[in-house]
């Protein structure tokens, strides 16, 4: 149980709220992605239509866990869950696959130095998300 010694500062709840806010958003380009319409996908660069048309079931796997488990970390955090920090684990790896692939492996589209500012974003959210929620169990917040 909680007690008045444990109680989350009102920034836990902004920073809480601003990740969920984020995640949220990770969701909306996940399903973006996911249910492309060929109208969409049509009106794309033909090396952005290549590589959609050819994405791996198991880099859209990890896109969804990504950011599902995301998601759900960001609950778990709001609702003061220590398992929160697992799912932000789940979602950092999850992230770090679909980027391996997207760096690494696929040949469709060049990797530019524009095109870095977001993944490493992303990652640098995933990896504060793990310290903040480990820093709120330390805390006794979760």
């Amino acid at each position: 149980m909680t007690n008045s010694i444990n109680k989350p500062t009102p920034t836990f709840w902004i920073i809480g709220i601003a990740a969920l806010i984020w995640n949220i958003m990770g969701v909306a380009a996940y399903l973006g992605q996911a249910y492309m319409t060929d109208e969409i996908l049509g009106a794309l660069p033909e090396n952005e239509q290549i590589y959609y048309n050819n994405i791996p079931a198991w880099v859209t796997a990890a896109f969804a866990i990504a950011v599902f488990a995301g998601l759900i970390g960001c609950f778990a955090l709001l609702l003061r869950k220590k398992w929160a920090v697992t799912l932000f684990v789940l979602s950092l790896l999850a992230v770090l696959i679909q980027f391996i692939y997207n760096f690494f492996i696929q040949d469709y589209m060049e990797v530019t130095a524009s095109k870095l500012i977001m993944p490493i974003v992303v990652i640098g959210i995933a990896v504060f998300l793990i310290w903040y929620s480990k820093k709120s169990e330390e805390k006794g917040w979760i």
